[in-house]
């Protein structure tokens, strides 16, 4: 009996000292980043033999992303399936699986930025980070798009159609007209882009309410930052909430970025983490690297491997940053996985190109045979680049030896639109329906394997940080 006794009151102890244990999240998410883009980002940045942060993590899996209405998802709902378990149909932000984003007429429900969403259409699903902020964790939200875009409005506002992007802002703000309550107090971090949506039209903002939201912000107490300098000035270990509105709309692409007027994901990602740790209950982060797709989709692959290369230096300073209270993550959950696919490919039979310098295009140059290192050819004759795309806006218009014949300082140049095999309008090319990677380390990472639906993540990172 003594003994038994001995035991319950050890096993009681380890319980309240597991449940006062800090549970930390921090899940990355590579928009758009399909097996192909990680693929060529790997060997642009460290050459076919080399590995990204991401190549490393333990755990791995792959994640079908399709939504409820759709074979090939948009973000909305993709990201809206990790942060609630729940499918839901493309443009719809974590709403219930029967909401429309648009009228029987296919006409959205929005005006301008302002939603026009009907109040019987769908209701609200609970979120990971409104799970975590009842659970009385920090909680952060860091992006390079606008803050009230599809990736980073899943995981803190419910909207029937992604561009009402108006009223994502204003469920951001506690207090406001719109506010969502379930955020309690308020999402402690926020940074990126967007700075429109949160100021009125008279002010050159896109607010169609005379609000000036970064005034009320103020008002509730947030620190706000609107360019580096106060970036650096931003001091995490004194702040408890701040908000960083770095730009009027999508940050820079990394490769365009000035570093001394826009932080870097890294950057924010670090500040974010030390601002968030100070809460003894643990903290959930959203980290996503938005511009990749972005790049994608105006098939100019080297702005989207370098943006793929930058979300990889978060997530390697993302885990430095954390092992310095938590060095072997027995507390800390991260994940990282994309939301879908695009239609980048990796053409012919290339020769290996090592990593891209200011002298080798590599993985961004002409296909060169194995033998010789002579451009390989076409059923025309014509070279053709390693990298291409199903469709895009750069598709000749006749036979491509009517045209001048591609050369490696042609296609490595930043602005080039790879050749696409589906003609497409200007920046709209399309997303890829073929699953994604997932890769996991720490705390509970190792439920992460196999080939899951994305809805099935949610519930894993639940589990593994007893939330």
């Amino acid at each position: 009996m003594k003994r038994l006794l001995i035991t319950g009151l050890m096993a009681s102890a380890f319980s309240a000292a597991a449940s006062a244990a800090p549970k930390n999240v921090i899940f990355f998410l590579g928009d758009g980043m399909g097996l192909t883009t990680m693929t060529a980002a790997r060997i642009y940045a460290v050459g076919e033999d080399g590995d990204l942060t991401m190549d490393t993590l333990p755990e791995t899996a792959f994640i079908k992303t399709y939504s409820n209405d759709a074979q090939v998802t948009d973000s909305a709902p993709s990201m809206s399936a990790y942060m609630t378990g729940v499918k839901m149909n493309n443009e719809v932000i974590s709403m219930s699986p029967d909401t429309k984003a648009s009228d029987a007429a296919g006409n959205a429900y929005l005006s301008g930025a302002d939603s026009r969403c009907p109040a019987d259409n769908g209701k609200p699903v609970r979120t990971l980070l409104e799970i975590a902020k009842a659970a009385g964790l920090a909680t952060g939200v860091v992006t390079t798009t606008r803050v009230t875009h599809a990736t980073p409005a899943a995981s803190y506002a419910h909207i029937c159609h992604r561009d009402a992007e108006n009223d994502i802002a204003a469920q951001f703000v506690p207090g406001g007209k719109g506010y969502n309550v379930a955020l309690q107090d308020g999402v402690d971090i926020l940074m990126g882009g967007g700075r429109q949506f949160f100021t009125p039209a008279s002010a050159k903002g896109k607010r169609t309410d005379d609000r000036d939201l970064v005034a009320e912000l103020k008002a509730r107490g947030y620190s706000i930052a609107a360019n580096r300098a106060e970036f650096d000035a931003l001091d995490a270990a004194k702040s408890t909430k701040f908000v960083g509105l770095f730009t009027a709309s999508h940050m820079s692409y990394d490769l365009d970025r000035d570093p001394a007027k826009e932080p870097s994901l890294a950057e924010m990602t670090v500040k974010a983490l030390q601002g968030l740790k100070k809460n003894s209950k643990g903290l959930f982060l959203m980290v996503e690297g938005g511009r990749i797709d972005h790049a994608l989709h105006e098939t100019t692959a080297k702005k989207a491997l370098q943006d793929t290369v930058a979300f990889d230096d978060a997530i390697k300073a993302a885990i430095t940053e954390v092992k310095k209270t938590d060095p072997e993550l027995k507390n800390t959950l991260i994940v990282v996985t994309a939301d879908h696919d695009h239609t980048l490919v990796l053409n012919g039979y290339a020769r290996r190109t090592g990593k891209s310098t200011a002298t080798n295009p590599g993985v961004l140059g002409l296909v060169k045979d194995v033998i010789g290192n002579k451009a390989s050819l076409d059923a025309e004759g014509m070279p053709y680049t390693i990298i291409g795309f199903g469709n895009g806006e750069n598709r000749a218009q006749g036979e491509r030896k009517s045209f001048a014949a591609l050369d490696d300082s042609t296609v490595f140049a930043n602005t080039y639109h790879q050749e696409a095999a589906i003609r497409r309008n200007a920046g709209d090319e399309t997303h890829g329906g073929t699953n994604v990677f997932l890769g996991a380390m720490g705390k509970g990472s190792e439920r992460f394997f196999g080939v899951m639906d994305n809805t099935h993540v949610f519930k894993l990172i639940r589990e593994a940080a007893g939330l």
